[in-house]
């Protein structure tokens, strides 16, 4: 089965591909800050999650970013990333999500995902709403 819109891309090109969509989904701050704490350590991570998480997956087109951002915020609210969440809450800002549509997507987890869970994704949300407002964003 070809893969859509990446069928025969170079691993260069799907980095590029994935270095773009990246950055317009977390921030160029962002991705300029993982990017600068590269370590021999990570250096592999970071290829990897570039060609594969946003060169390919996120590069797809049966999504749109909103939705993706749905899905990942549901996943990461699921499995307790706090981490990864606060970054996904920001992205999903950026992709368009309303602050009413947050709220009903951490909602929505509650009854999927448990209680505990969507109450650690609340306090969390409340913080980034709080930082973005703090500085403007």
């Amino acid at each position: 089965m070809p893969r859509p819109d990446g069928e025969g891309l170079t691993d260069e090109q799907r980095w590029e591909q994935g270095m773009a969509v990246r950055r317009a989904v977390l921030s160029d701050a962002h991705v300029d800050r993982a990017i600068a704490g590269t370590s021999d350590l990570t250096a592999d991570f970071q290829d990897f999650i570039t060609r594969v998480a946003w060169g390919d997956v996120w590069s797809r087109p049966g999504l749109d970013r909103r939705s993706r951002s749905v899905a990942v915020l549901t996943s990461l609210i699921a499995h307790g990333h706090h981490e990864e969440l606060a970054m996904h809450l920001r992205a999903a800002l950026r992709n368009g999500l309303t602050v009413d549509e947050i709220r009903e997507v951490i909602l929505q987890s509650a009854v999927y995902s448990g209680v505990p869970a969507a109450n650690t994704a609340f306090r969390i949300a409340a913080q980034v709403l709080a930082e973005d407002a703090g500085t403007g964003s």
